[in-house]
């Protein structure tokens, strides 16, 4: 039989993937087709940092990698640019994780909004300097503002529906070690 944190570790994973596919099938539904919207918010990007600061051992890197390289082909975006910048950005957050952790949830909404700017920034400047077409700047800069704002929303509702919370000092890492 299965150990318990690497029980708990896998049916995270699985969770993890299952909700993102999930969330990615529902960004391929043609809801409403010819229609120019507002941009919606990254809810997968808000879902994957949410995850990786409260239970980073859930989400390895290379499945953040998998996840999102399945998104740029399917997006069709330049295959591997987004993938690469989400892993970049959930790193930056996995390895200040235990730093964050301590303080109030405003201040981490703060940190998280600004490393998702600079992941939006650092896109924009990969593609403009391998000459590729750019997305507006007001639709970019209105995807930031809801994707900032969507990440409450998305923090909460993982914590009702997956139980995610922060870790404690008393929790056990991946590998069972307090």
């Amino acid at each position: 039989m299965i150990e318990a944190p690497t029980r708990r570790r896998l049916i995270g994973q699985s969770i993890y993937v299952c909700t993102a596919l999930l969330l990615l099938f529902l960004r391929l539904l043609p809801l409403h087709p010819g229609a120019v919207t507002w941009p919606g918010p990254d809810l997968l990007l808000c879902l994957t940092l949410a995850w990786v600061l409260r239970r980073p051992e859930q989400v390895p890197v290379v499945l953040i990698a998998a996840v999102f390289l399945i998104e740029d082909v399917l997006l069709q975006r330049p295959i591997g640019l987004w993938a690469a910048i989400a892993v970049l950005g959930t790193e930056a957050a996995r390895h200040r994780e235990v730093r964050w952790r301590e303080h109030a949830f405003m201040v981490e909404w703060l940190r998280v909004g600004v490393l998702i700017a600079v992941m939006i920034l650092a896109q924009r400047i990969a593609m403009a300097l391998f000459v590729l077409p750019l997305p507006a700047l007001g639709q970019t800069m209105l995807q930031l503002l809801a994707t900032v704002a969507a990440y409450p929303p998305v923090v909460l509702a993982g914590h009702l529906l997956f139980g995610l919370r922060r870790g404690t000092p008393g929790d056990s890492d991946a590998m069972g070690y307090r």
